[in-house]
């Protein structure tokens, strides 16, 4: 009998981690960027250990277990790894759902019971942070050590508790017998085969914590033996959690071996974007019991030979082409190279990375954190037209680059996990926004912000080219010249008067009607030039074209010649204009349509 996988899932920053810390004895959910878990990782917890935690409990339920222990897969909790949890719940033989017990259940509770259902995957509830429910005592005991086993320390909580925490209980039952899911606290289950058990725990107290391995240590024992069972001698079968270059030891290969045996020299097979890499085992390193993989400080001790179900670090040549997420395969006893590279090469294909015709550059270290990227990505409508894993190259920068004439809000490079290729230097263009992190929804908040930032920065440049709508009135008494060019008074009465404006009569004969007359040459405001003048402004301006007491007469009312083209662009650009400008865009657009009742549509 092989050890159970037991995968991890819920929503973030539900307590997934912190409940494998606590039975590891680690922090290692404190080493996390922002305390998020970003990639998959494995823990091996020998049976040793189960009984040493759960001693009492496992007394008190006469209970014996022969299982070697659990290896405990920890999947990301957010929307963005879908794929990575999909993949961990292929993996698993059982899981344990994470909720909190005080937020219930979240849009990522509810992905990870599709995946559940869709892999048929037996699973059980920790309902976690128990120690938040108001009023929650962890120490009564009387000695300190809060060690009490969950249903008596229940029992002794005040009445008001007591009756908080069956509120908490029976909101998730409801919710899950809404979803189709018979479930009940664990032990008011009187069918483990048809019911879920829900386990009310703290990651932080550690109540709760025995019981939920006992049961699901007891469960897979009972309910998952021939599936536990499984043939030492066969060809090895797993999946590529990291490639990591080792001090010491060059590439390696973090894998989760679900399957058969491997040893040192056997022949592998490894999936890599490029198609299966054939490699021979040159070391074996496994983690010593409750070590994180993920963690840098992790321990290993290399050993000739593995066996399913444990997390392993191969050393080989050519290791550094494998991608996170990936197939292995061991050529072993009926399992020719062939067939092995078949193998792999049916699962590469199943993995869709495919870019869009034009984009964004995105890259990241692993095949997973790709895939989250480019779902985020997709949801908000963002193309991605190159994607690759691997450190920020020259040719990166060129595709992004390429973009900033046809497309200039996809002039970036996203990347997750990775840094600036060392021959880059400082050659990155001004133009090229490169932005990189180890959270990717940190990456993506800071992407949103600079292209809605670059987008108003464009849209201010395109108004800046448009006519500006202005309404103006020539003053009684202040004709400076009556031509060649006329100088006068005016005062705008709405929008902004600019040189080099087209402006026409706001009534005039129809013949005349909607057709520039002359444009303002330049402007003067208490005898010094500008190029604008807002509402209410009274200035001199020049004109051409025009005679004073001809064309125009003192107290005449002139809008600004608006081209048809400019007015559909600032009908797009609305909510950058002042409600002033809005209203004169409508008078003058009604009083072009006295002559063509399309314009501007």
């Amino acid at each position: 009998m092989r050890s159970v996988i037991c995968t991890v899932l819920g929503h973030v920053d539900h307590g997934k981690s912190s409940i494998l810390d606590k039975i590891r004895g680690t922090s290692f959910v404190q080493s996390e960027p922002g305390q998020i878990t970003q990639s998959i990782g494995a823990s091996i917890v020998p049976v040793s250990v189960i009984k040493k935690l759960c001693g009492p409990l496992l007394q008190q339920l006469k209970l014996s277990l022969t299982i070697p222990g659990l290896l405990l897969i920890d999947t990301p909790g957010h929307a963005a790894f879908v794929s990575l949890r999909k993949r961990g719940g292929v993996l698993a033989d059982i899981a344990i759902l994470v909720i909190d017990i005080n937020e219930g259940f979240m849009p990522q509770t509810l992905e990870a019971l599709d995946i559940l259902k869709n892999y048929k995957t037996p699973f059980i509830v920790a309902a976690n942070k128990l120690d938040l429910v108001p009023g929650w005592r962890a120490d009564l005991s009387g000695d300190g050590s809060g060690n009490e086993l969950l249903l008596a320390k229940v029992s002794k909580q005040q009445q008001a508790v007591q009756d908080e925490i069956d509120k908490r209980l029976y909101n998730l039952v409801g919710k899950f017998a809404e979803l189709g899911f018979d479930s009940d606290r664990f032990d008011r289950v009187s069918d483990y085969r048809k019911q879920i058990a829900v386990i009310p725990c703290s990651a932080k107290s550690g109540d709760g914590i025995p019981e939920l391995l006992v049961v699901i240590s007891g469960l897979a024992q009972r309910f998952l033996e021939t599936e536990l069972n499984f043939t030492p001698d066969s060809a090895a079968k797993g999946t590529v959690l990291e490639v990591k270059q080792e001090k010491g030891l060059g590439a390696t290969v973090d894998v989760i071996v679900y399957d058969g045996s491997l040893q040192k020299n056997d022949a592998i097979v490894i999936g890599g974007l490029e198609g299966p890499v054939v490699t021979k085992v040159k070391a074996l390193l496994e983690p010593q019991p409750l070590s994180e993989m993920r963690d840098r400080k992790a321990k290993f001790v290399q050993v000739g030979r593995i066996v399913a179900a444990t997390g392993v670090k191969i050393v080989g040549s050519g290791v550094e082409s494998a991608v996170a997420g990936m197939p292995v395969v061991s050529v072993s006893g009926a399992v020719t190279l062939e067939s092995a590279k078949a193998l792999v090469q049916k699962e590469i294909e199943e993995f869709s990375l495919a870019a869009d015709d034009s984009g964004i550059v995105i890259k990241a270290d692993t095949l997973g954190s790709l895939e989250a990227l480019m779902k985020l990505l997709h949801e908000k409508g963002v193309s991605v037209k190159a994607v690759s894993i691997g450190e920020i190259s020259r040719k990166d920068i060129a595709d992004a680059e390429s973009n900033v004439e046809s497309s200039p809000l996809n002039v970036a490079i996203l990347g997750f996990n990775v840094s600036l290729s060392s021959d880059i230097g400082s050659s990155v263009p001004p133009s090229v926004k490169i932005i990189t992190g180890n959270i990717i929804y940190s990456i993506m908040d800071e992407f949103l912000a600079w292209q809605q930032g670059e987008k108003l920065r464009l849209e201010s440049k395109s108004l800046e080219r448009l006519a500006k709508p202005c309404k103006l009135q020539l003053l009684r008494g202040y004709v400076f010249r009556q031509s060649n060019p006329a100088i006068v008074g005016v005062e705008v009465l709405s929008g902004v008067l600019a040189v080099d404006a087209q402006l026409m009569k706001a009534t005039a004969p129809a013949d005349e009607l909607g057709k520039p007359l002359t444009t303002v040459k330049e402007i003067q405001l208490e005898k010094e030039n500008v190029t604008t003048a807002g509402k209410g402004k009274q200035v001199a301006v020049s004109l051409e074209k025009v005679i004073i007491g001809r064309q125009l007469n003192e107290g005449d009312v002139l809008l600004s010649f608006i081209p048809e083209n400019d007015f559909r662009r600032l009908k797009e650009f609305r909510q950058y204009l002042s409600a002033d400008e809005v209203e004169l865009l409508r008078e003058i657009a009604e009083l072009m349509r006295r002559e063509n009742p399309v314009w501007g549509i």
